[in-house]
């Protein structure tokens, strides 16, 4: 007898709204990117907190703005981020900063992207009611992103980069619930 196995990808809004209530909270995210071929490793620690948005809130109406919506209720729920972040390896800290994500059918839009300070939008799909994969492209760039949430405590990420069909680097993340 053989089963077939199919793997259902939506991008139903709220999937993406219970995604990032769950995710509310500080996180201690241990990473490490990875530089592809040479193999170069970065490891960095950081604090990330993330903050559901409500539709028609004052972040998500001046996110649809910097997107030219018509509607500043175009977006069914959202996320804000801010991250400090530190260099395993030198000690240092490396950066800290923000962003706003909000959801509208299956295009997340953003206020910055990853390389660059101007708005972008990422496709995003539920492998799972619990993995959220994201697709970004921009300046010949695609980002490739799994968030993976594991119970209540914990989460994984993976980012793989990639320029004309060759993968530069990939990051790969644990991160542990802090509050």
């Amino acid at each position: 007898m053989t089963s077939l196995l199919k793997i259902v990808q939506t991008a139903d809004e709220s999937q993406i709204s219970e995604f990032f209530q769950e995710s509310m909270g500080k996180w201690q995210s241990q990473r490490r990117y990875y530089t592809l071929p040479e193999g170069e490793t970065k490891e960095m620690e950081s604090i990330v907190t993330i903050k559901f948005l409500e539709q028609g809130c004052d972040e998500l109406q001046k996110l649809a703005q910097m997107h030219e919506l018509p509607d500043a209720g175009s977006f069914f729920c959202g996320a804000a981020v801010t991250w400090e972040s530190t260099d395993v390896l030198k000690a240092r800290k490396e950066s800290q900063g923000s962003t706003l994500f909000g959801a509208v059918g299956n295009i997340l839009c953003r206020d910055r992207g990853f390389a660059i300070s101007k708005p972008v939008t990422a496709q995003y799909y539920f492998s799972n009611p619990k993995t959220l994969c994201l697709r970004t492209e921009y300046n010949g760039s695609m980002f490739e992103e799994e968030l993976k949430l594991i119970g209540s405590k914990y989460r994984t990420r993976q980012t793989i980069i990639s320029r004309a069909g060759e993968q530069l680097m990939i990051g790969q993340y644990l991160e542990k619930r802090v509050d």
